[in-house]
């Protein structure tokens, strides 16, 4: 038997579903879509402001609102899938994320915009750590990372085809009204899944004790709150760093060491507690999470830095600067499958080959930028993205798979949507980090893209190497507790 047999084994009984991968594909589906639209809405952005008018602010919050309401119920909602049935959450997040696409498309003013947005990440947020929950629900061993090889394929492919989706709506729908078409194509994805969903989705078996367990509200706001303070400054961060309110940051911090002190005391009392902060205890869980976010900090900075090189540096149009993209998501998609097939065997290696990889493109891509001028530039730097992107699929799934490896099942939402907070915060640092030293280049050179891209991708670069060096960590203290339990045999 495997280690990740073995694993799965002390896990709770397991009786595989018949129709799990079925399943599966819908939760990849709905998973893609709620994805997609953190990256889509970018190329479409003048477009919204040519058909409602609409100012600066509404645009960025278009954009920064959605990643902070995404990011601010995720914890919340995994609780709710784990003790109220994952597939009723599930349901519930595709119906409010499929109407307030319809609300978003149908908006007349930048305000009304701005308001679908923030329900539309909201609802994004309930869905996606039922996605999660319910691989770890429906999967064990070895099919396990099979299945998070897949939605890493997701992960990928939905950030980086966002653009050139969103490029072939506006040119099929033309710039005035090409924007609505970004949100309308979530309907039939939606109503599909939806049908799918609540006939292919394994029926809740909720424990009698758990439903009648009340929802930790303080931990609830004591999170959410600490969550808006971190995030706010560093999205607001993205053009203006002087103008960002950092002493929210310490704010946050501060709410954080309640959180933990009243989720102790809160557990303490027999009360179900928001987080089970059990899991931190965990070093596979605790490494893997402090990886992703580390790594989804330089992952997102790469799109936000050369899409905004392609089109305002080389006057790409959207749907060339999506296609500049593709080598990048190509090279995501296929490793990540790989990567999900194989990472029993290479267990934390894996990650850490992954991540090296995407330094090494980025690092690639940083020459070529600085070599290259002129319209070619998006030909020149496919392979560098290329090998980017295969870092990429070996650095998702894989981290995924051995960061649940050892949750129960019972905890699956709420283990991923700890997860994915991380990786939202990463994410909102990222493109802070890319934006400040894009932006601040541009203005200290007088226009000079290339020197900004070149700046921007660095900083990706340095935010990735933190996460090589937290997968090393992981690797010697690994190591080092093999050795004192007497056996190397490779740990997944």
């Amino acid at each position: 038997m495997t280690s990740v047999d073995a694993r799965a084994s002390v896990l709770g009984e397991y009786t595989p579903d018949p129709r799990r991968w079925r399943a599966l594909t819908v939760c990849l589906i709905a998973g893609f879509m709620t994805l997609l639209d953190v990256s889509i809405v970018n190329v479409a952005l003048p477009s919204m402001q040519d058909g409602l008018h609409a100012s600066a602010s509404d645009l960025s919050w278009v954009i920064s609102g959605y990643a902070l309401t995404f990011g601010l119920v995720l914890v919340t909602a995994g609780r709710l899938g784990d003790d109220r049935g994952r597939k009723r959450m599930f349901l519930a997040g595709l119906v409010l994320f499929t109407a307030t696409s319809a609300l978003a498309g149908a908006a007349t003013s930048g305000t009304w915009l701005v308001v679908a947005r923030l329900l539309q990440g909201a609802a994004g947020g309930l869905l996606n750590p039922q996605v999660i929950g319910v691989i770890q629900q429906l999967f064990r061993g070895r099919e396990r990372g099979r299945a998070f090889g897949l939605f890493g394929a997701v992960v990928g492919i939905s950030t980086a085809i966002g653009p050139l989706l969103g490029g072939l709506l506006l040119q099929g729908f033309g710039d005035q009204e090409g924007w609505r078409f970004v949100f309308y194509v979530n309907l039939p994805i939606g109503v599909l899944a939806l049908f799918a969903g609540a006939r292919l989705l394994p029926h809740d078996r909720i424990d009698r004790n758990a439903s009648r367990h009340t929802l930790d509200l303080v931990g609830v706001v004591l999170l959410g709150v600490a969550v808006v303070a971190i995030m706010l400054p560093l999205i607001q961060a993205e053009k203006d760093p002087s103008g960002a309110p950092w002493w929210l940051l310490a704010v946050g911090v501060a709410l954080l060491g309640g959180f933990v002190g009243w989720e102790r005391r809160y557990s303490r009392r027999g009360r179900q507690p928001l987080v089970d902060l059990g899991l931190l205890r965990t070093r596979s869980y605790a490494m893997g999470t402090s990886l992703g976010l580390a790594y989804f900090a330089g992952f997102t900075g790469i799109f936000f830095v050369i899409t905004l090189f392609f089109q305002r540096g080389l006057g790409y149009t959207p749907l060339q600067a999506g296609a500049a993209m593709l080598p990048f998501a190509m090279g995501s998609a296929g490793a990540a499958a790989l990567g999900g097939r194989i990472v029993s065997r290479y267990g934390r290696a894996l990650v850490v080959l992954g991540v090296l990889a995407v330094a090494v493109g980025l690092v690639g891509t940083d020459l070529v930028l600085g070599a290259f001028t002129g319209g070619h530039v998006g030909l020149v730097t496919a392979l560098p993205l290329a090998v980017a992107g295969i870092g990429s699929g070996l650095t998702i799934a894989p981290n995924q798979t051995l960061t649940l490896a050892e949750v129960p099942p019972a905890e699956g939402g709420t283990a991923a949507g700890v997860l994915q907070t991380g990786q939202r915060i990463g994410s909102a640092i990222g493109t802070a980090v890319a934006g400040a030293l894009f932006f601040g280049s541009l203005a200290t050179t007088h226009g000079d893209y290339h020197q900004a891209a070149a700046l921007g991708i660095r900083g990706s670069i340095a935010l990735v190497l933190v996460a090589v060096l937290v997968g090393v960590a992981d690797l010697v203290l690994d190591r080092r507790h093999r050795r004192a339990q007497g056996s190397l045999p490779p740990r997944v």
